[in-house]
């Protein structure tokens, strides 16, 4: 029986968006030479979760991603970015990218058309009550997010600083240690992130 996070819960083979973000990730590794183990130092993963994630034996983690992007200096949507086909001026919401943490009870929809080259995105997130997702940095030193609860209530911890919010409520902040986004219940909640490149 497969674990939460692995690729195949269902046993109708790898999802076809983690086998292209694994094979990125490959390529990623490889373009800088770094083994598996250098890898894993840098980013604090375990050489076999890397490997798992590489061949999409395991569907990974936003705390995962974030950990990798930060090695790669990426933010998450840029690299999800990188394993969608082609770029895009308009992305109907039933083609918008969503990817799924089931571990954590997470969803992200790439909401802004995927450009490498630009600054700005806009993502929307869904956590699901009681979820709790800690970040121990930032994908790219410095990145400003701008996060507007749609529905429900949100808890983000920045800087030792903790932010309660409700529906319609915005925070913005620059992030540059970790960061912790809670939903302490008792419905979902949903918001809109906005993030832009230092």
């Amino acid at each position: 029986m497969k674990r939460d996070g692995d690729a195949d819960p269902d046993g109708t083979g790898p999802d076809p968006v983690d086998t292209r973000l694994g094979a990125r990730l490959a390529e990623l590794r490889a373009e800088r030479g770094w083994s598996l183990g250098e890898l894993a130092e840098r980013s604090g993963v375990s050489r076999s979760t890397l490997s798992r994630a590489e061949r999409a034996e395991i569907s990974p983690t936003a705390s995962l991603l974030n950990r990798l992007c930060a090695v790669y200096g990426r933010t998450m949507s840029q690299l999800l970015s990188e394993v969608e086909a082609e770029p895009a001026l308009l992305v109907r919401v039933a083609e918008q990218a969503v990817w799924e943490d089931r571990t954590s009870g997470f969803v992200r929809r790439s909401v802004s058309p995927p450009h490498a080259g630009l600054r700005g995105e806009l993502v929307e997130g869904q956590l699901a009550a009681g979820a709790d997702i800690a970040y121990d940095r930032p994908p790219v030193p410095g990145l400003e997010q701008h996060i507007w609860v749609l529905d429900g209530r949100l808890e983000v911890t920045a800087q030792d600083a903790e932010h309660r919010l409700d529906t319609g409520d915005c925070l913005r902040l620059r992030v540059w240690g970790s960061t912790r986004f809670r939903c302490p219940g008792p419905q979902d909640a949903r918001y809109a992130l906005v993030v832009v490149l230092p």
